[in-house]
């Protein structure tokens, strides 16, 4: 079929050379029955390829089913996709087929297959290289016909180095992959594409259609959209709405668009009060709140190196000289008690290996100044304890913690938590 066709056919607006390369390999791959392995940002439409891809294959006319990985509990994924046997686990009151048994024949879609467990990758790799699974609490093993065409916003090679992802899972996925470009990447489709959504806008709520002026169109095609297709529709919907002017200049369009001055996408902290504004390259270029924690807690690691470098500038300014590490310690007077006598506080400088410590002769005791700050000893300290507290009830854990239950139990085989 002709990629003007194709359009027409699934309602997809552009002219891009990536966009209709990409549609030109689904149309290609379609009468196969080879694995599809559909990449490309949020909100670029990966789901339509794979409706594409099904609708001109010889199993059009058995069952497609979109199954997104990533909203699927990892404790029943593998119950979705490949059934289970009645008595199998707690709640399997009756036996039921799972996706992979109900779509022979036809094609399934895997959304975010990035978010698959592990050992949901490893089913998944038998059924793609010999058609078999077997349901959860069962020992038959099944045959199944069915097409596999995934999708993902990340990068799985990437995944894979870093364990998260089967390599070989990823090569069986990608016997022929396509790339959805993002809307940035196909800015001359943009003024088309809202004139589509306006003109369906404007027919839905029975009223006239928005028009853009030139220079209203060119702040269009200059805004980097982060979301892709789907913010695009968003905002034709909301122009179309809420403007008393159908007649849009570029000052009317810009209260619509967020703004993007910055590269960041996420969570920004507020300035103190008379402080500046964060400047680009600090806590605003994160995307979750625990990004941002994980950048105050490195900061703090580097004020405390700096405050020992100034501990060592003034000391060598003041004619005292900071023991090399492993010799003796160094004498510095340090100001302790309300009538500012000097009262002599020894410096030791620590080996490589161990930790600086401020002894106070007069007092007898000592203070150590953490020097390690691992986000992953603090992480996996923190489960324990949380596991620990509600002895071991992973759910309550999870809650405790402010992750889900599925996190919860990767990091536990992560960090090889004993439990």
């Amino acid at each position: 079929m002709e990629t003007q066709s194709i359009k027409n056919r699934f309602g997809i607006i552009g002219n891009s050379p990536a966009l209709n390369h990409a549609l030109n390999t689904a149309a290609q791959v379609s009468g196969t029955d080879l694995s599809v392995l559909i990449t490309g940002e949020s909100g670029v439409g990966k789901e339509v390829f794979s409706m594409i891809i099904h609708a001109l294959s010889p199993r059009k006319h058995n069952s497609f089913i979109a199954v997104n990985c990533g909203a699927i509990p990892e404790g029943t994924i593998d119950s979705e996709l490949f059934g289970h046997e009645k008595g199998s686990f707690t709640g399997a009151v009756d036996s039921r087929k799972g996706y992979f048994e109900t779509v022979n024949g036809g094609t399934i879609f895997l959304d975010e297959i990035g978010e698959m467990p592990i050992g949901t990758q490893a089913r998944l790799l038998r059924v793609l290289e010999t058609g078999e699974f077997i349901r959860v609490g069962s020992s038959k093993v099944q045959k199944t016909d069915v097409r596999v065409i995934a999708a993902t916003n990340r990068d799985l090679l990437e995944s894979a180095q870093q364990g998260r992802f089967r390599e070989d899972l990823y090569y069986r996925l990608s016997t022929v992959p396509i790339r959805v470009p993002a809307l940035r990447d196909r800015r001359e489709d943009i003024p088309l594409l809202f004139r589509k959504f306006a003109g369906d806008f404007a027919e839905r709520y029975k009223t006239q259609s928005v028009q853009l002026d030139a220079m209203a169109q060119q702040a269009l095609v200059n805004y980097p959209w982060p979301g892709n297709v789907r913010e695009l529709k968003n905002i034709a919907e909301q122009v179309s709405v809420l403007s008393p002017d159908k007649h849009i200049t570029a000052d009317a369009l810009q209260r619509f668009l967020p703004q993007h001055n910055a590269p960041s996408r996420g969570l920004a902290l507020v300035a103190p009060s008379g402080g500046a504004a964060t400047a680009p390259g600090t806590y605003t270029d994160f995307k979750s709140e625990r990004d941002i924690l994980y950048k105050i807690i490195f900061d703090l690691k580097k004020d405390m190196n700096d405050l020992k470098q100034m501990i060592f500038d003034v000391a060598h300014h003041q004619g005292y000289t900071p023991a090399e590490p492993g010799t003796q310690s160094t004498i510095l007077p340090i100001y302790t008690d309300a009538d500012h006598v000097q009262t002599p506080v020894t410096y030791t400088q620590a080996t490589p290996s161990s930790t600086p410590i401020l002894l106070d002769p007069s007092a007898n005791r000592h203070e150590e100044v953490e020097e390690t700050l691992f986000l992953a000893d603090r992480e996996k300290e923190y489960i324990m304890k949380a596991l620990r507290k509600h002895k071991s009830r992973r759910r309550d854990a999870a809650a405790e913690l402010g992750i889900s239950e599925r996190t919860l139990y990767r990091k536990i085989k992560e960090y090889d938590i004993d439990e």
